[in-house]
């Protein structure tokens, strides 16, 4: 059992870090149909595919009920640490930031723009930290090791995002991949005190709202 989990989470991972990145080398979609339709159908579709040959149910990637109001507060409290964070890489995604200049222009607009976050939130920290890092977890009897291991890859999946789309230099690339790193570790920390995948979506949402709220 050991070793088909591995292989499924290698298998998953390779998807992942490879197709995709193919795909920020090739394509350029706006946004919305990346993170609305492209994506999960990819990173979803593969997880699903995984979950039906090993016959598990959505809960043992975090679709649950359970310790519902910890995940609430954990995510909420942790995630306005990483908001903080998320400015760092806003600022430097932007050189600079200004608290006035808002990049949505009606409430309407903000709030598909915030959906959105959800969306990707939701995908993403279903496959890395609901199968990935819990696998990872069940097989090296190892939480920590698991967190770091989840977290590199979580940090190298950002990698070509930084160098075909936001075009970054050396120093740059290194510093936001260390702030990826770091909210990796953060997340599966979360992840691993509540089993429920909603911490992890509400601190992912908050590390990313400085992209959403400002240019």
């Amino acid at each position: 059992m050991k070793e088909r989990n591995l292989k499924h989470l290698i298998k998953l991972y390779a998807i992942v870090l490879i197709v995709w990145g193919f795909y920020r080398f090739l394509f350029r979609f706006p946004e919305e149909i990346e993170e609305l339709i492209l994506k999960p159908i990819l990173w979803f579709g593969s997880l699903f595919y995984f979950l039906w040959k090993e016959k598990a149910s959505l809960s043992s990637v975090g679709w649950t009920n359970k310790n519902f109001f910890k995940s609430l507060y954990l995510g909420i409290g942790l995630g306005i640490f990483f908001s903080i964070e998320g400015l760092l890489a806003h600022t430097l995604k932007y050189q600079g930031i200004s608290l006035v200049e808002l990049s949505y222009a009606s409430s309407l607009v903000f709030l598909v723009a915030l959906g959105v976050s959800f969306v990707t939130a939701l995908v993403e920290e279903t496959v890395f930290r609901g199968y990935i890092f819990s696998r990872l977890w069940q097989i090296l009897k190892n939480e920590w090791m698991a967190n770091l291991i989840s977290a590199f890859g979580w940090s190298l999946v950002h990698l070509p995002i930084t160098i075909f789309v936001l075009h970054y230099g050396l120093l740059q690339i290194f510093i936001y991949l260390f702030l990826a790193f770091i909210f990796g570790i953060g997340s599966a920390f979360l992840f691993a005190r509540t089993e429920n995948i909603l911490s992890s979506v509400l601190l992912h949402v908050f590390w990313g709202w400085p992209i959403i709220l400002f240019r």
